[in-house]
C-alpha cells in the first residue's frame, strides 16, 4: 500500500506526492509504457496520472488519450466493483448509503492494470481496473443519476446508515 509517509511501492518509475492538510493529496505518475493485463481491453487507455485529492474527496485521474476525470469518493464507494457491493449475480447488489464523507484512507496497485483504495468506512475490496476508473470518469453523471434513482425507489436517505449485514 500506498503509506502516508510518501513511500509508494508502484514501480520505479511513479512519482508520489503528499501535500497539504495532515492527509494530502497523493499524485502517481505511470510511464508510457503499459502492459495489457487479462480482463482489460487491448488498446485502451492507460491512466499517465493519479491524484488523490482529500479535501475536495475526489480521485483525479489522467489517462493516455487525452480523458481527464475527477471521480468523487463517494461514487467510488457507492459502485464499487466489490462483490459485497456489486453482488455475486444480477439482482444481487446491494444499495450503499451513509458514504457522503467516505474518504481514501489507502491506495494500492494491483500489478499494472488497477488500484484497490481503502475507503474510510473500512471497505477495501473493490479493485479498480483502468477500464473500470475510466467508465467511472466518463459515466459519471448518469450512474450517480441511477443511484439517486436507486435510492429514491429504496425510500433510503442517501445519508442513512447502512444496515446491519443480515438485518
Amino acid at each position: 500500500p500506498l503509506a502516508r509517509q510518501g513511500r509508494s511501492t508502484l514501480a520505479a518509475s511513479s512519482a508520489v506526492r503528499w501535500v497539504g492538510q495532515s492527509l494530502p493529496v497523493l499524485t502517481l505518475f505511470f510511464s508510457h509504457r503499459y502492459i495489457p493485463m487479462a480482463g482489460l481491453k487491448a488498446g485502451a487507455p492507460a491512466p499517465q496520472s493519479i491524484t488523490v485529492h482529500e479535501k475536495s474527496r475526489v480521485l483525479e485521474v489522467v489517462f493516455s488519450d487525452g480523458a481527464a476525470f475527477r471521480i468523487p469518493f463517494e461514487l467510488m464507494r457507492v459502485y464499487s466493483p466489490s462483490a459485497e457491493v456489486q453482488g455475486h449475480g444480477p439482482g444481487q447488489e446491494v444499495l450503499q448509503t451513509g458514504k457522503r464523507d467516505v474518504t481514501l484512507v489507502d491506495l494500492a496497485p494491483v500489478g499494472n492494470y488497477a488500484v484497490q483504495p481503502t475507503f474510510s468506512d473500512g471497505h477495501d475490496s473493490g479493485i479498480f481496473s483502468w477500464d473500470y476508473l475510466y467508465e467511472l470518469g466518463q459515466r459519471g453523471d448518469a450512474l450517480w443519476q441511477d443511484y439517486v434513482q436507486r435510492l429514491q425507489a429504496a425510500g433510503v436517505d442517501r445519508d442513512a446508515p447502512m444496515a446491519p449485514k443480515g438485518a
